[in-house]
Protein backbone atom coordinates (compact mmCIF):
# COMPACT_ATOMS: atom_id res chain seq x y z
CA UNK A 1 0.00 0.00 0.00
CA UNK A 2 1.06 3.57 -0.61
CA UNK A 3 1.81 5.61 2.47
CA UNK A 4 -0.35 8.75 2.29
CA UNK A 5 1.93 11.77 2.18
CA UNK A 6 0.10 14.03 4.64
CA UNK A 7 1.79 17.29 5.51
CA UNK A 8 2.42 17.21 9.29
CA UNK A 9 1.56 20.93 9.34
CA UNK A 10 -2.20 21.35 9.16
CA UNK A 11 -2.14 25.10 8.68
CA UNK A 12 0.37 27.89 9.24
CA UNK A 13 0.16 31.61 9.89
CA UNK A 14 3.59 33.02 9.16
CA UNK A 15 6.00 31.53 11.74
CA UNK A 16 3.12 29.94 13.66
CA UNK A 17 2.24 26.42 12.56
CA UNK A 18 -0.61 24.18 13.70
CA UNK A 19 0.46 20.55 13.39
CA UNK A 20 -1.74 17.49 13.12
CA UNK A 21 0.06 15.95 16.09
CA UNK A 22 -0.72 18.95 18.27
CA UNK A 23 -4.32 18.90 17.09
CA UNK A 24 -4.57 15.25 18.16
CA UNK A 25 -3.51 16.28 21.66
CA UNK A 26 -6.14 19.02 21.77
CA UNK A 27 -8.88 16.67 20.57
CA UNK A 28 -7.72 14.07 23.07
CA UNK A 29 -8.05 16.52 25.95
CA UNK A 30 -11.47 17.67 24.74
CA UNK A 31 -12.71 14.09 24.45
CA UNK A 32 -11.19 13.29 27.82
CA UNK A 33 -12.94 16.26 29.40
CA UNK A 34 -16.33 15.12 28.15
CA UNK A 35 -15.86 11.53 29.33
CA UNK A 36 -14.40 12.43 32.73
CA UNK A 37 -17.03 15.09 33.40
CA UNK A 38 -19.86 12.72 32.47
CA UNK A 39 -18.45 9.92 34.58
CA UNK A 40 -17.77 12.03 37.67
CA UNK A 41 -21.35 13.28 37.67
CA UNK A 42 -22.47 9.68 38.14
CA UNK A 43 -19.80 8.32 40.46
CA UNK A 44 -18.91 11.47 42.44
CA UNK A 45 -21.99 13.72 42.26
CA UNK A 46 -20.71 15.85 45.16
CA UNK A 47 -17.32 16.47 43.56
CA UNK A 48 -16.37 20.13 42.98
CA UNK A 49 -17.45 21.47 39.62
CA UNK A 50 -13.91 22.30 38.57
CA UNK A 51 -12.48 18.87 39.43
CA UNK A 52 -12.46 17.70 35.80
CA UNK A 53 -10.43 20.69 34.63
CA UNK A 54 -7.99 20.36 37.52
CA UNK A 55 -7.65 16.61 37.03
CA UNK A 56 -6.85 17.06 33.34
CA UNK A 57 -4.37 19.83 34.08
CA UNK A 58 -2.53 18.00 36.84
CA UNK A 59 -2.50 14.67 35.01
CA UNK A 60 -1.43 16.39 31.79
CA UNK A 61 1.56 18.00 33.49
CA UNK A 62 2.42 14.74 35.22
CA UNK A 63 2.11 12.91 31.91
CA UNK A 64 4.54 15.24 30.14
CA UNK A 65 7.12 15.29 32.93
CA UNK A 66 6.85 11.58 33.68
CA UNK A 67 6.88 10.69 29.99
CA UNK A 68 10.05 12.66 29.36
CA UNK A 69 11.81 11.43 32.50
CA UNK A 70 10.80 7.86 31.69
CA UNK A 71 12.22 8.23 28.19
CA UNK A 72 15.56 9.37 29.57
CA UNK A 73 15.70 6.59 32.19
CA UNK A 74 14.33 3.71 30.10
CA UNK A 75 15.42 4.54 26.57
CA UNK A 76 18.48 6.78 27.01
CA UNK A 77 20.09 5.27 30.10
CA UNK A 78 23.34 4.74 28.19
CA UNK A 79 23.55 8.55 27.77
CA UNK A 80 22.60 9.37 31.36
CA UNK A 81 25.95 11.08 32.07
CA UNK A 82 25.32 13.48 29.19
CA UNK A 83 21.83 14.29 30.48
CA UNK A 84 23.18 14.94 33.98
CA UNK A 85 25.68 17.39 32.49
CA UNK A 86 22.87 19.00 30.44
CA UNK A 87 19.90 18.80 32.85
CA UNK A 88 17.69 21.07 30.77
CA UNK A 89 17.59 18.29 28.16
CA UNK A 90 15.89 15.98 30.66
CA UNK A 91 12.70 18.04 30.39
CA UNK A 92 13.17 19.10 26.76
CA UNK A 93 9.93 17.59 25.49
CA UNK A 94 10.16 19.81 22.40
CA UNK A 95 13.03 17.62 21.18
CA UNK A 96 10.78 14.57 21.10
CA UNK A 97 11.13 11.33 22.99
CA UNK A 98 8.43 10.28 25.45
CA UNK A 99 7.71 7.08 27.35
CA UNK A 100 4.09 6.06 27.90
CA UNK A 101 4.99 3.99 30.95
CA UNK A 102 6.81 6.91 32.55
CA UNK A 103 3.94 9.20 31.59
CA UNK A 104 1.43 6.89 33.28
CA UNK A 105 3.43 6.96 36.51
CA UNK A 106 3.72 10.75 36.34
CA UNK A 107 0.00 11.21 35.66
CA UNK A 108 -0.92 8.81 38.47
CA UNK A 109 1.29 10.61 41.00
CA UNK A 110 -0.03 14.02 39.94
CA UNK A 111 -3.65 12.85 40.07
CA UNK A 112 -3.14 11.24 43.48
CA UNK A 113 -1.61 14.46 44.82
CA UNK A 114 -4.53 16.54 43.54
CA UNK A 115 -7.22 14.20 44.85
CA UNK A 116 -5.58 13.99 48.25
CA UNK A 117 -5.36 17.78 48.33
CA UNK A 118 -9.02 18.13 47.36
CA UNK A 119 -10.03 15.31 49.75
CA UNK A 120 -11.78 13.51 46.89
CA UNK A 121 -12.20 9.69 46.73
CA UNK A 122 -9.35 8.30 44.68
CA UNK A 123 -10.73 5.22 42.93
CA UNK A 124 -13.83 6.69 41.18
CA UNK A 125 -11.80 9.64 39.91
CA UNK A 126 -9.00 7.37 38.72
CA UNK A 127 -11.54 5.20 36.90
CA UNK A 128 -12.97 8.24 35.13
CA UNK A 129 -9.51 9.35 34.00
CA UNK A 130 -8.54 5.87 32.78
CA UNK A 131 -11.85 5.50 30.95
CA UNK A 132 -10.97 8.63 28.98
CA UNK A 133 -7.31 7.73 28.37
CA UNK A 134 -7.87 5.54 25.26
CA UNK A 135 -9.29 8.55 23.43
CA UNK A 136 -6.00 10.41 23.72
CA UNK A 137 -3.97 7.29 23.02
CA UNK A 138 -5.85 6.49 19.82
CA UNK A 139 -5.63 10.06 18.53
CA UNK A 140 -1.94 10.22 19.44
CA UNK A 141 -1.23 7.15 17.30
CA UNK A 142 -2.94 8.85 14.37
CA UNK A 143 -0.53 11.73 14.90
CA UNK A 144 2.39 9.27 14.90
CA UNK A 145 1.15 7.84 11.60
CA UNK A 146 0.83 11.26 9.97
CA UNK A 147 4.35 12.11 11.15
CA UNK A 148 5.64 8.83 9.69
CA UNK A 149 7.23 7.86 13.02
CA UNK A 150 7.17 4.74 15.22
CA UNK A 151 6.63 2.59 12.13
CA UNK A 152 6.79 -1.20 12.10
CA UNK A 153 9.24 -3.84 10.99
CA UNK A 154 9.68 -4.97 7.41
CA UNK A 155 6.80 -7.09 6.10
CA UNK A 156 5.61 -8.80 2.93
CA UNK A 157 1.95 -8.44 3.87
CA UNK A 158 -0.17 -6.60 1.27
CA UNK A 159 -0.89 -3.66 3.58
CA UNK A 160 2.78 -2.95 4.27
CA UNK A 161 3.81 0.65 3.60
CA UNK A 162 7.05 2.34 2.59
CA UNK A 163 7.56 5.07 5.17
CA UNK A 164 9.68 8.15 4.41
CA UNK A 165 13.15 7.77 5.89
CA UNK A 166 12.65 4.07 6.67
CA UNK A 167 14.27 2.60 3.60
CA UNK A 168 12.75 1.19 0.40
CA UNK A 169 11.04 -1.88 1.87
CA UNK A 170 7.40 -1.97 3.06
CA UNK A 171 6.79 -2.02 6.79
CA UNK A 172 3.93 -2.72 9.17
CA UNK A 173 1.81 0.39 9.82
CA UNK A 174 2.15 -0.41 13.52
CA UNK A 175 0.86 3.03 14.49
CA UNK A 176 -2.54 2.03 13.08
CA UNK A 177 -2.48 -1.31 14.89
CA UNK A 178 -1.85 0.53 18.15
CA UNK A 179 -4.45 3.16 17.30
CA UNK A 180 -7.15 0.50 16.96
CA UNK A 181 -6.16 -1.61 19.99
CA UNK A 182 -5.23 1.19 22.39
CA UNK A 183 -8.02 3.48 21.20
CA UNK A 184 -11.51 2.26 20.25
CA UNK A 185 -11.06 -1.41 21.25
CA UNK A 186 -9.80 -0.57 24.74
CA UNK A 187 -12.28 2.28 25.17
CA UNK A 188 -15.35 0.20 24.32
CA UNK A 189 -14.14 -2.65 26.52
CA UNK A 190 -13.82 -0.30 29.48
CA UNK A 191 -17.12 1.40 28.64
CA UNK A 192 -19.01 -1.89 28.62
CA UNK A 193 -17.52 -2.96 31.95
CA UNK A 194 -17.52 0.38 33.79
CA UNK A 195 -20.74 -0.35 35.73
CA UNK A 196 -20.05 -4.05 36.27
CA UNK A 197 -16.80 -3.87 38.21
CA UNK A 198 -15.75 -2.51 41.58
CA UNK A 199 -14.28 0.97 42.08
CA UNK A 200 -10.69 1.04 40.88
CA UNK A 201 -11.06 -1.90 38.53
CA UNK A 202 -11.67 0.20 35.41
CA UNK A 203 -8.22 1.63 36.08
CA UNK A 204 -6.79 -1.86 36.52
CA UNK A 205 -8.40 -3.07 33.29
CA UNK A 206 -6.94 -0.09 31.49
CA UNK A 207 -3.46 -0.90 32.80
CA UNK A 208 -3.71 -4.56 31.82
CA UNK A 209 -5.48 -3.87 28.50
CA UNK A 210 -2.92 -1.32 27.36
CA UNK A 211 -0.06 -3.57 28.44
CA UNK A 212 -1.44 -6.48 26.41
CA UNK A 213 -2.03 -4.34 23.30
CA UNK A 214 1.40 -2.75 23.49
CA UNK A 215 3.14 -6.09 24.14
CA UNK A 216 1.55 -7.69 21.07
CA UNK A 217 2.14 -4.80 18.66
CA UNK A 218 5.78 -4.51 19.73
CA UNK A 219 6.43 -7.80 17.90
CA UNK A 220 5.88 -5.97 14.60
CA UNK A 221 7.00 -2.47 15.65
CA UNK A 222 10.54 -1.40 14.80
CA UNK A 223 12.63 -1.53 17.98
CA UNK A 224 14.21 1.69 19.20
CA UNK A 225 17.47 2.04 17.24
CA UNK A 226 19.60 2.92 20.28
CA UNK A 227 18.41 -0.18 22.16
CA UNK A 228 17.26 -2.84 19.70
CA UNK A 229 16.10 -6.04 21.39
CA UNK A 230 16.91 -5.77 25.08
CA UNK A 231 16.36 -9.29 26.44
CA UNK A 232 16.29 -12.10 23.87
CA UNK A 233 13.38 -11.24 21.55
CA UNK A 234 11.85 -8.61 23.86
CA UNK A 235 11.97 -4.85 23.39
CA UNK A 236 12.09 -2.31 26.19
CA UNK A 237 8.43 -1.52 25.54
CA UNK A 238 7.52 -5.16 26.04
CA UNK A 239 9.54 -5.46 29.24
CA UNK A 240 7.88 -2.36 30.69
CA UNK A 241 4.46 -3.61 29.56
CA UNK A 242 5.02 -6.96 31.29
CA UNK A 243 5.96 -5.17 34.52
CA UNK A 244 2.93 -2.91 34.19
CA UNK A 245 0.63 -5.88 33.58
CA UNK A 246 2.02 -7.63 36.67
CA UNK A 247 1.21 -4.56 38.75
CA UNK A 248 -2.25 -4.55 37.20
CA UNK A 249 -2.85 -8.12 38.36
CA UNK A 250 -1.76 -7.19 41.89
CA UNK A 251 -4.05 -4.15 41.89
CA UNK A 252 -6.93 -6.30 40.65
CA UNK A 253 -6.46 -8.63 43.61
CA UNK A 254 -6.38 -5.67 46.00
CA UNK A 255 -9.47 -3.98 44.56
CA UNK A 256 -11.42 -7.25 44.42
CA UNK A 257 -11.10 -7.49 48.20
CA UNK A 258 -12.46 -3.99 48.82
CA UNK A 259 -16.01 -3.63 50.09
Amino acid sequence: MTYPQIDPVLISFGPIAVRWYGLMYVLGFLGGYLVISNRLKKTLPRAPGDLTQELLLWCGIGLLLGGRLGYVLFYQWMNLDWYLKNPIEIIAIWHGGMSFHGGLVGAALAGFTLLKKRKTPLLPAADAACLAAPIGLGLGRIGNFINGELYGRITELPWGMVFPGAGPLPRHPSQLYEMVLEGPVLFFLLWMLKDRVKPGQVSVLFIIGYSLARFLVEFVRQPDPQLGLVISFLTMGQILSLAQAALGVIFWYITSRLD
